[in-house]
């Protein structure tokens, strides 16, 4: 805590303002663990105290102790959980890209469905969310959505739900009532603030300006503020677009940029693929990680850990802390 506090009061050590609150907000994590691990210390002393008074299950003082045992458990299994959030890059925040894959349509809603999801996740776990580039589906839902999850370990939550998420069930969209199967695939990287480590080639870049797409202000669809960002040698497409002009939409793109691409780079000096960016597979049948199945059953099952529940509208509703917890604590024994 001391070395990080000295870092953050030194502005010549962290040249911007954002580095240096990123830096405050690792010694208020820090902290927070501390304070929370003594809590649920104390609490534990008080009721190993209060047992020795309890005589019987008959004892006015039981259910007050029982409940007081309960609500320590869950906040001890939380606390757990938390610790696992340990990796390099876990308490930054998020940027993740939901993107519709086989199913036309139905994929399309399904995308959208997927970012009502996690929108109510974020909003539950006191996350925030900022949409940074959306592309409208043909006839309904989105083809595409990237945005922002911010808050103390938003990146360590979020990347367990990098992968191929499958659904089934009967097609809105289809006059026969026939039974659908789509998927989208949540791509996961973390905001990196820090001084880039990578260097980025003004040629192996392609920058692409086009008119904003979508509800909201005077300047959508009048203006080129939308950027479209391409590095040839990898591959990777960035986009930005709901910023007020093309200058801050462009920064965002390369921040997002920058973040792909010392994401690869760190695999390719510390092995560190599965801890950090995950397996990409094509999104398709057989390479899900998630299953959704609203018929002719119900259930939401984690095809990594084996997790599911039958509480397929309460998943929906942003209740995935199961999946999310059992992933982390699965992928480090």
């Amino acid at each position: 805590l001391k070395g990080l506090k000295e870092k953050a009061e030194a502005p010549s050590f962290w040249n911007n303002a954002e580095q240096a609150t990123a830096v405050s907000k690792k010694i208020s994590i820090l902290e927070g663990k501390i304070k929370k691990y003594n809590e649920i210390r104390e609490n534990f002393e008080f009721l190993k105290n209060l047992s020795g008074e309890i005589l019987s299950e008959d004892d006015e003082l039981y259910l007050e102790f029982l409940n007081s045992l309960n609500a320590l458990e869950k906040d001890a299994e939380a606390f757990r959980v938390s610790l696992m959030l340990s990796d390099k890059f876990d308490d930054l925040n998020a940027i993740v890209t939901i993107q519709a894959g086989a199913g036309g349509t139905e994929a399309q809603d399904w995308t959208q469905m997927l970012y009502r999801m996690y929108t109510m996740y974020a909003e539950k776990n006191k996350f925030k969310i900022s949409v940074l580039n959306t592309d409208v589906g043909d006839e309904a839902g989105l083809k595409s959505i990237s945005f922002k999850v911010s808050g103390d370990f938003a990146y360590g939550n979020m990347k367990c739900e990098k992968g191929v998420h499958r659904l089934v069930r009967i097609s809105p969209f289809d006059a026969n009532k026939r039974r659908h199967t789509s998927f989208a695939s949540v791509d996961v990287v973390p905001e990196i603030l820090e001084t880039p480590k990578v260097e980025i080639n003004k040629n192996d870049l392609k920058i692409d300006t086009y008119c904003s797409s979508g509800a909201g202000g005077q300047h959508v669809n009048k203006t080129e503020s939308a950027c479209r960002i391409t590095h040839i040698p990898t591959g990777i497409v960035v986009t930005c677009q709901n910023e007020r002009s093309l200058i801050q939409n462009k920064e965002q793109a390369m921040r997002i940029l920058y973040s792909k691409l010392l994401v690869l780079e760190e695999e390719k000096q510390n092995d560190l693929k599965k801890q950090v960016q995950g397996e990409l597979k094509k999104i398709e049948w057989g390479s899900q990680i998630r299953s959704y199945v609203f018929c002719p059953y119900t259930m939401v099952k984690d095809h990594r850990t084996g997790f599911e529940t039958s509480d397929v509208q309460g998943v929906m509703d942003g209740e995935i802390e199961g999946f999310i917890a059992d992933y982390l604590i699965k992928s480090k024994s």
